[in-house]
């Protein structure tokens, strides 16, 4: 068993375990889940295919199997499964114990650092990671700002993403140390948090972003075609 693999299965072990938990009923929202880890998958499956195939990053061999679907080793397209399930879980749970409202904060404010995030991509438009993500999560806070304020600017929303980043900076912690992931140095500005890029951060919301994003929305399609 690889030791990404491993690091899967820690990923979804707890989430797995508790989705029967009477309180949160969290296994009732199987559809919603399932159209929201999908698409999620998709999107960043695609985005990592590319990053490897213009060598962004790597894989080291000696954690992963062999075997590629995509560019990838399977671990690695599990691991789209994983976190987007761990992450719709952990709002669930959130929003479960956790009264809502929304953050008062400017969307101009919004706006300049969502500003700030394409303008950090130009800049560094010839460190293809950089670039990508800076520009990918720049445009998303913008569309997200403008078309679903209500979602970006809730309470719910912005504490699942704060404690996201707790197994966030376990889990990355382990793939860029050992190193499970190999980035390319010319990929990336080089700025690490421990031995994590500065990029992954970005990356890490993108991801949370985007999955509870899908998650709310079907989950409202469903329950307008159901009534429940």
């Amino acid at each position: 068993m690889s030791v990404y693999l491993i690091l899967n299965i820690f990923i979804i072990l707890f989430p797995l375990l508790f989705s029967f938990e009477k309180r949160i009923s969290f296994y009732k929202k199987f559809f919603p889940l399932i159209i929201s880890v999908v698409l999620t998958g998709v999107i960043f499956i695609v985005w990592d295919s590319v990053a490897v195939k213009r060598s962004d990053w790597s894989f080291n061999g000696i954690f992963v199997s062999h075997f590629r679907i995509f560019n990838l080793p399977p671990e690695e397209i599990l691991f789209f499964i994983t976190v987007p399930y761990s992450i719709i879980f952990t709002y669930a749970c959130v929003r479960h114990y956790l009264k809502d409202k929304q953050l008062n904060v400017s969307p101009v404010l919004i706006y300049f650092i969502s500003l700030i995030f394409i303008i950090t991509g130009i800049i560094f438009s010839g460190k293809y990671y950089t670039f990508t993500v800076s520009l990918f999560s720049g445009i998303l806070i913008i569309l997200l700002n403008y078309f679903s304020r209500e979602f970006l600017m809730s309470k719910i929303f912005a504490v699942t993403i704060l404690i996201s980043y707790i197994p966030f900076l376990i889990v990355n912690y382990i793939l860029t140390s050992l190193p499970v992931v190999i980035y390319n140095p010319a990929a990336i500005t080089g700025i690490r948090f421990l031995t994590i890029p500065a990029e992954d951060f970005l990356y890490s919301f993108s991801l949370a972003a985007v999955c509870i994003f899908l998650f709310q929305v079907s989950e409202k399609f469903f329950t307008t075609k159901t009534g429940k």
